[in-house]
């Protein structure tokens, strides 16, 4: 999700402060009269969810755009490690749940904070379990998409229905039964089958597998994708799409449809788009690897907001393709971010909520190495700059274990989780540094059904780097100091350079009457023979405070 646009901070204003405070009631995710408090997703696993393996889910809703509605069933396919009396799924409570079978068995249930609890007289073996639910309801407007979630209903300027989903911070709960914790995905992927009026487009995650017609003048529209993937990525989109696609050959040699689903209002502009596609992979696979959805598609759905990183089928908009020129060329950060995120989100998953900072940080900071390919390390260097002036400290980005996302929120997991990453190549230099982030993005102990914490991003760069970055790991994430160094005068031409919070031996510019010099500064500090004053990390490698007694 993007987070540093100058829009957004207009908007936001009041809720980023209710997020810093955790004041977190919304007074707007309503729907019809379905009032809810603000919803979380993942947070403390319940034991009941911890036994819990998910394989897949089934979705077939018929969207009834007039009333606002939904109404299908779930299927969910999944294994439990040991017996159970009860099974717990997450959905929010706007809903009426009709019937529920588990293994095509009628089962009893109840409702309530959320969540179905599916109860059984003697008990579920460990083993396999097919538990369906039907349900039906009118669904939250979305408040503030996409950072406050829910359905979006609109028209586009030719009076067509236009319906947007979000979900990243209530989950996928909000519109379909699952378990909504980031640390469960479906490992055999998902089936979509959603019924609209005929003459709309459904685009959704994965590959369509073909558009049926149904009763009262309705087509139903079935996407499948075969790959693991996040519950608040398992949604779609209506318009009255069009669809302009083409090839691109990957990194590796793969072909892969690039495919846009854009109103006919904004289809002058999506060749343009189609470039820039194009171009944004190129620079991605360069320093993560290759496209990781390369056996379904590289998708992008016209949505009236500014954007989503949804598996295959990112959303875009909110710029009313206006772009900006970077080295020449066209750019739009929010279409590039919410891209890299394929890499940094979806293929490689936050174990827990509460480190976020790895796909919102890596993922901003892969937006400077769009500007270092595009206008160089200037570029990379400018970009780098504007994130430093967004962090606020207001709290440290890694603030525990099982902590939900308005808990873990904060604009710094972009812009502090990017600076770390800018802090951590100037330490290790690009030829250690560049080459672990790249290990990180493709080695399958970290991808796809694997999920990272922060110990394990730690823990690779020290054993590619040869050092012990963990103190340099928890000043960063789990602090909201600033590095604090003094220079004191001791003699004329003389001068002591010492960290009053040391906490390791650390690299550092210093300029001195000599020019820039790069020396280690360990606890006993150093001493410094100048005629000038010296400056110590002039180009801003460090989060510092600097004392000059």
């Amino acid at each position: 999700m993007q987070y540093l646009k100058k829009a957004f901070l207009k908007k936001m204003s009041l809720p980023l402060l209710c997020l810093a405070g955790c004041c977190l009631i919304a007074a707007g995710c309503r729907a019809q009269g379905n009032t809810a408090t603000r919803i979380s997703s993942g947070g403390k696993l319940h034991p009941l969810q911890a036994v819990m393996d998910i394989r897949h889910y089934t979705i077939a809703l018929d969207v009834d755009i007039a009333a606002k509605a939904i109404n299908g069933y779930t299927e969910i396919d999944l294994v439990l490690a040991q017996p159970a009396d009860t099974l717990l799924i997450d959905l929010i409570n706007v809903y009426t749940v009709t019937a529920i079978t588990v293994n095509n068995s009628k089962a009893g249930f109840s409702q309530r904070d959320h969540k179905i609890f599916i109860v059984s007289g003697s008990g579920f073996k460990a083993g396999k379990q097919k538990v369906k639910i039907t349900y039906g309801g009118i669904p939250p407007v979305a408040v503030n998409p996409p950072w406050q979630g829910g359905f979006t209903w609109k028209k586009d300027s030719l009076g067509n229905p236009w319906v947007v989903i979000n979900c990243q911070f209530e989950g996928g709960k909000i519109y379909f039964p699952c378990k909504d914790h980031p640390s469960d995905e479906p490992n055999e992927g998902v089936d979509l089958m959603i019924t609209v009026p005929k003459g709309l487009v459904v685009a959704g995650p994965g590959l369509l597998q073909g558009v049926t017609n149904a009763k009262n003048n309705k087509q139903t529209w079935h996407w499948k994708t075969n790959y693991t993937i996040s519950n608040y990525c398992v949604l779609f989109n209506i318009a009255k799409y069009k669809l302009f696609t083409r090839d691109y050959k990957t990194i590796n040699g793969n072909t892969v449809p690039i495919h846009f689903y854009v109103l006919e209002e904004h289809a002058v502009h999506a060749q343009r788009v189609l470039d820039m596609k194009e171009r944004d992979t190129r620079i991605l696979e360069k320093y993560f690897g290759e496209y990781p959805w390369v056996k379904e598609k590289i998708g992008i759905a016209d949505v009236s907001n500014y954007g989503m990183e949804h598996q295959t089928m990112i959303s875009y908009g909110g710029e009313n393709y206006k772009f900006q020129k970077i080295g020449g060329q066209d750019y739009s950060d929010n279409l590039f971010h919410e891209y890299a995120h394929e890499w940094w989100a979806n293929k490689v998953t936050n174990k827990d909520w509460a480190h976020m900072w790895i796909q919102e940080g890596i993922t901003t900071y892969a937006e400077a190495l769009a500007f270092r390919e595009l206008a160089g390390e200037e570029g990379y260097h400018q970009h780098i700059f504007s994130n430093r002036r967004s962090i606020r400290n207001a709290k440290p980005l890694v603030q525990g274990d099982e902590v939900n996302t308005l808990e873990t929120y904060t604009g710094d997991i972009y812009s502090k989780g990017s600076f770390f990453m800018h802090t951590l190549r100037y330490i290790l230099g690009d030829s250690i540094f560049f080459p672990t982030l790249k290990t990180l993005a493709t080695d399958p102990k970290y991808t796809y059904s694997n999920f990272v914490t922060s110990a394990d991003v730690e823990q690779l760069f020290s054993s590619r780097s040869q050092t012990d970055l963990k103190p340099l790991f928890n000043f960063y994430l789990r602090t909201t100091e600033l590095l604090d160094i003094t220079i004191t005068q001791t003699a004329y031409d003389t001068y002591s350079i010492k960290i009053k919070n040391f906490f390791m031996p650390l690299p550092i510019d210093i300029n001195t009457d000599m020019g820039t010099k790069r020396m280690i500064i360990d606890k006993a500090g150093l001493t410094i023979k100048s005629t000038v004053p010296p400056s110590v990390d002039a180009k801003g490698y460090y989060l510092k405070k600097v004392q000059i007694q």
